[in-house]
């Protein structure tokens, strides 16, 4: 990419942060697409219900995205293998679901989603499990950087794609998965799930950017800084996924902070909890760092190391800054290294960018290696082949 191109994607980058989180989301009314169906399939994937979707790119909805919009409720599992909804995260409020905010033209996202399009790629954008709608296996909170969990959602996003009923994107075909920060753990949770939990899948590749595949050095990272709120979003969301209760742990300060934090959106979050440290809101005064050195924390967090006994049996690529201020570059090294202690095809980058605007060069690598360029084009046909491909967001680890 030239100089120019590259200034080009950062200014739309820091127009869109700015635009989204001038003002603060608040929770939408009922819609009803969000109401499941009394029965449901035990199928990971199935299509329960669509519509024709909207997806702007501006909050002020004067330009919309160069693409055909359909939303998607579909089933996935959760860790324990129950049936859970996605229909798509920038916080812990049911309303800051990527399916809710792209249709108010609130997800930040939209520059880097736009991009692939403009690529000729077919994308779908998964909610996460508690985003959108709550889930019906018990789960009222969603599960925040749960490894397992959002590695199955993206791919059983992929599967609900393909049974749409659109010639473009053929049930069969070619698929990649790309994702940054948290989206970038999701995107290397289905790398690792996907020759176990969707063999059906023709998965090609996946790109990794800013992935926080290490959740110890992340916590000593936002502890204290300005993306506190992204420490406290994982604590809750872990906690709501391995029924731990917070209870004993925080202090009545903390339990005031925790249940804020969910319902509410990512820039409101970054905004009131910016440089809190953690030993301010524990019953004991430690750490959340020290606390999840601990059990019941010890246990879990070990559990959602990526690369720990897994890799992907497909390309992948980790990217990842040197200068990265909500993931430390160290994960993204150290996932590479594992993955490659395990023989997996992998290929790391190293960037000289701040978290924010590292996204900005991920969504172009996105589009030119991951898949390779043979797989945007037959050339019997002389035309695309369609390609769904998942886009993750930010999350815990910041975006």
């Amino acid at each position: 990419m030239s100089e120019g191109s590259g200034s080009v994607v950062d200014k739309a980058v820091r127009f869109a942060l700015t635009a989204v989180g001038a003002r603060q989301l608040k929770a939408n009314p009922s819609d009803p697409f969000y109401a499941p169906p009394a029965e449901l399939p035990t199928t990971p994937g199935a299509v329960l219900k669509t519509e024709q979707g909207r997806f702007y790119i501006d909050p002020f909805k004067l330009i919309p995205a160069p693409a055909r919009v359909e939303r998607i409720m579909f089933t996935t599992t959760d860790r324990l293998g129950r049936v859970a909804f996605a229909v798509g995260t920038q916080g812990m409020g049911t309303q800051c679901a990527p399916s809710r905010q792209m249709a108010a033209g609130r997800e930040y996202e939209s520059v880097f989603i736009t991009g692939l399009l403009a690529r000729g790629y077919n994308v779908v954008v998964p909610d996460y499990q508690g985003l959108g709608l709550r889930s019906t296996s018990g789960h009222g909170t969603h599960t925040y950087m749960s490894r397992e969990v959002q590695g199955r959602v993206v791919l059983d996003a992929l599967r609900a794609a393909q049974q749409l009923d659109s010639p473009d994107i053929p049930a069969d075909g070619p698929v990649a998965i790309a994702g940054y920060s948290q989206g970038g753990g999701a995107a290397a949770s289905a790398a690792e799930l996907w020759h176990t939990y969707a063999p059906d899948l023709d998965l090609k590749g996946a790109v990794c950017g800013a992935v926080p595949a290490d959740f110890p050095l992340v916590a000593r990272m936002l502890d204290g800084s300005p993306y506190f709120a992204f420490l406290g979003y994982a604590l809750v969301g872990l906690s709501a996924d391995y029924a731990i209760d917070l209870g004993p742990l925080l202090s009545a300060r903390g339990l005031e902070v925790a249940s804020a934090l969910t319902e509410q959106c990512m820039f409101e979050s970054l905004r009131r909890y910016a440089f809190t440290r953690s030993s301010t809101l524990t019953a004991d005064g430690r750490s959340i760092g020290s606390m999840l050195r601990e059990e019941p924390f010890a246990t879990i967090v070990a559990d959602q190391q990526l690369g720990n006994g897994r890799s992907p049996r497909v390309k992948a690529l980790i990217s990842h800054s040197r200068l990265d201020d909500v993931v430390p570059f160290e994960c993204g090294r150290g996932l590479a290294e594992r993955w490659a202690g395990q023989g997996a095809r992998s290929t790391a980058l190293g960037q000289l960018r701040a978290h924010a605007r590292g996204r900005g060069a991920d969504v172009v690598r996105n589009g030119v290696l991951v898949p390779e360029r043979p797989l945007r084009g037959s050339p019997d046909e002389g035309e695309h082949q369609s390609l769904p491909q998942v886009t993750g967001r930010v999350g815990p680890t910041g975006s």
